[in-house]
This record gives structure tokens, sequence and C-alpha cells, in this order.
């Protein structure tokens, strides 16, 4: 089995994942919300959302009709803040 670490590194290593993290990290949002801030089409926007959160890496609600996406896991921020 691989180590944790590396499959959160290779999980954040694509630049979609990437930058879907990044336009989560402070706040949650919804999918559409964050197609608009990544650029991508929501159906791959959706299918890299379902990789994040099978890592463990996002977590998501639902609050009325929408789905909202939010990181789950701690140590997300503090990867991101030592890559400045």
């Amino acid at each position: 089995m691989m180590d944790n670490r590396v499959e959160l590194l290779k999980s954040l290593a694509d630049e979609t994942r990437f930058n879907i993290v990044l336009s989560i990290l402070e706040k949650e949002k919804t999918v559409s919300q964050i197609v608009k801030e990544v650029g991508k089409a929501q159906p791959t926007v959706s299918l890299h959302l379902k990789l994040l959160q099978l890592n463990n890496i996002i977590t998501s609600r639902k609050q009325g009709k929408f789905i909202l996406y939010s990181v789950s896991n701690t140590k997300i921020k503090n990867i991101l803040e030592v890559l400045g």
C-alpha cells in the first residue's frame, strides 16, 4: 500500500485539482462557483472533485439544492503555505 503522503501529493500534482483546492481553501463553494474560478468545464471539475474526495482532501455537504465543497484535510493549508 502506498504512503498516504505520496497519495496526497500526487492528488495535488494535477493543475486542475491544485486550482480547485486553492479555490475552496478558505471558503466552501458550489461546483458552478469552482467552474468559474478554475476555467474548466463542469464535467471535468466534477471528476476532479470526486478524486479529491476519494483521497480525503475535500469534503462536501448538501445545502438545499446545492452541494458545497471545502477542504477537509488540515495538512493542505500547511503544505500550500510551505510552497509559498
